[in-house]
């Protein structure tokens, strides 16, 4: 259910991935937009309850998991973020040939 809602919201960037946004960098601005307003969805309550982020005042911040089953969901969101890029390179390189990488 999670992993829908973030592969949808993906999908929605597809062109930023392709131009170099990494998939990782989305997760993040995804887990924080849902974090910085109220829960409303069943998966915003579920990431209200398994994650928080904590921030300092050099506005650097960082994800926590609050619990071992905060820790699987991280863990499964970061993996399918490396793979759903993994994915997207691969359809890219499909009609490549090796001379469209050669230097001139």
């Amino acid at each position: 259910m999670i992993l829908s809602e973030f592969s949808k919201f993906l999908q929605k960037h597809n062109e930023e991935i392709i131009k170099n946004k990494t998939t990782l960098s989305l997760l993040t601005a995804w887990v924080l937009s849902i974090l910085e307003k109220p829960a409303q969805t069943n998966v915003e309550k579920v990431i209200h309850q398994e994650i928080d982020f904590y921030q300092n005042k050099a506005g650097d911040f960082f994800l926590v998991a609050k619990s071992e089953s905060g820790r699987k969901l991280t863990k499964a969101l970061y993996n399918y973020a490396l793979s759903y890029e993994q994915h997207l390179m691969r359809k890219w390189l499909e009609d490549k040939k090796p001379k469209d990488f050669k230097n001139n």
